[in-house]
């Protein structure tokens, strides 16, 4: 089979039907029975039957519509990463961060860049970890900000700024006096919290030290997002470990803020492709980030 009679398989295993399949690949309906039948004659065997006016899988092609998937995703892999390359002598910058720090960091930190290179254009998106490691894999974003450390062989890692988790509490949950002082880990054993997804790198940190407490910790609420937790802890619903970065966005007095004791670590963390020199633009733009990273995590030193 060739790659055309891959998407064309694909197509009508999706829709049922020739006139949809074409539709949907945005060719003539004869173009596509046509392609059926001469991908048919190739393989020695039926792909379809008709059944009721509609396009039924074979035996034959039920076995193959794994592998063809697998193959579908690799060609469209392809096809978006010959995108990327077309636009990548262009004049701008791509730029990919955890929604947290788009919130919290990313809009000052540009502010300062674009005093300099007013001229530039700048993509920005949000996305999780795993999701900008591919976009940088496949040469979709340039950098990336993310709060955990990535170890893959066509990226590099460098260390910008280093704080350390936060306890946060609706406001007025803590006397003052106490604010300014470090909260001790084992004081939340039997209380409430708002929980983060173990799936991330510093909620999988939290649980495994959570999981040590004794009475245990109730978690009837647990959150894929930071600032969700955040907000959450902000209409009282609880109190919750998040990152400096979080704990110190929003309005002033919203909530309360101590640093935990023991330290957990928190690193930001810049991403790039192996082996790639940052154009000026991008340089710069890092230097901003880690001036502002700096200056906010001064705030939350107790």
């Amino acid at each position: 089979m060739q790659l055309r009679h891959i998407e064309l398989f694909q197509a009508i295993l999706q829709t049922g039907s020739l006139t949809a399949a074409a539709q949907l690949l945005h060719i003539s309906q004869p173009a596509v029975s046509k392609s059926l039948q001469h991908a048919e004659r190739q393989l020695g065997f039926a792909l379809f039957h008709r059944v009721r006016g509609k396009l039924q899988p074979t035996a034959e092609a039920l076995t193959l519509q794994a592998p063809a998937e697998l193959l579908s995703a690799d060609l469209q892999r392809f096809k978006r990463l010959a995108n990327s390359l077309r636009g990548a002598h262009a004049t701008r910058l791509r730029l990919m961060c955890t929604p947290t720090l788009a919130q919290s960091l990313l809009p000052q930190a540009l502010g300062q860049w674009r005093q300099h290179y007013s001229h530039i254009e700048c993509e920005l998106a949000t996305h999780h970890t795993r999701e900008m490691v591919q976009a940088l894999l496949l040469q979709e974003a340039d950098m990336g900000l993310t709060l955990q450390r990535v170890e893959h062989p066509g990226l590099q890692t460098e260390a910008l700024a280093h704080s350390r988790m936060m306890a946060i509490a609706p406001a007025g949950y803590w006397p003052k006096a106490e604010c300014d002082a470090p909260l001790r880990l084992q004081s939340l054993a039997g209380l409430s919290l708002i929980g983060l997804d173990g799936r991330d790198g510093l909620g999988a940190l939290l649980h495994s030290h959570l999981q040590e407490l004794d009475p245990a910790v109730s978690m009837l609420t647990r959150v894929q997002t930071y600032q969700l937790a955040r907000d959450m802890v902000a209409a009282g619903q609880g109190l919750a470990l998040v990152d400096p970065f979080t704990a110190l966005m929003g309005p002033v007095g919203e909530i309360q803020v101590r640093p935990l004791d023991p330290t957990l670590a928190v690193t930001l963390y810049v991403l790039r492709r192996a082996g790639e020199t940052p154009i000026a633009a991008q340089q710069h733009l890092l230097e901003q980030i880690q001036n502002t990273a700096e200056r906010l995590l001064m705030k939350s030193c107790p």
